[in-house]
């Protein structure tokens, strides 16, 4: 029976509101990229998978990354959904399961918030972070869901489509993680975790 919850970052766009791709934003003396894959993995994803994009070269010479699975996603200027089916497909090659979700714009999530959503995790799981009672991020996929999120996952709106059309179990997490991303650089000043 598969038990193991593989994580995935979403770090592949270049982000042009903020000015320079987000992966490779700083916060607190690391790489946003870096604190995404920390998290997902003291949180108890193994693997990781994290998705790069625009600047991979950069990232890559620039991030840590200790024990990802680095995926590359050439289709990266689609949108998210193209990342989400990238790091799908990765993990399709696993046992895992289920996949613990993260842009890589949130560092305001923690690994209890994704320890919180492991406790959901199996083949037929679907869970997301809440905040204020909100469907947010990250976000639980079963094994058995992946087919159908990758079909959804188009443009920007990854597996939120296929998640609106289902049950989803919504696990809060308002008192250990702060659930919005960092669309600006002053957004950053908000982070407390």
């Amino acid at each position: 029976m598969r038990t193991e919850v593989a994580g995935i970052v979403l770090a592949a766009g270049a982000g042009r509101r903020f000015g320079m791709p987000k992966a490779l934003v700083e916060h607190r003396g690391s790489l946003l990229v870096d604190r995404a894959l920390a998290v997902l993995a003291d949180g108890g994803c193994a693997p990781v998978a994290v998705v790069l994009g625009a600047s991979a070269d950069e990232v890559l010479d620039r991030a840590q990354l200790p024990g990802a699975v680095i995926v590359h996603n050439r289709l990266w200027p689609s949108g998210m959904g193209s990342s989400l089916r990238a790091g799908l497909d990765r993990l399709a090659e696993t046992s895992c399961a289920a996949a613990v979700v993260l842009p890589v714009d949130m560092p305001g999530v923690t690994s209890a918030a994704v320890r919180r959503l492991r406790a959901h995790a199996g083949p037929d799981s679907l869970a997301a972070a809440s905040y204020a009672g909100m469907r947010g991020h990250p976000v639980l996929l079963g094994a058995r869901h992946w087919p159908g999120v990758r079909a959804a996952a188009t443009g920007d709106a990854g597996a939120r489509g296929y998640l609106r059309e289902r049950e989803v179990t919504l696990v809060g997490c308002d008192d250990v993680s702060e659930g919005f991303d960092v669309d600006q650089p002053g957004d950053l000043d908000e982070v407390t975790p």
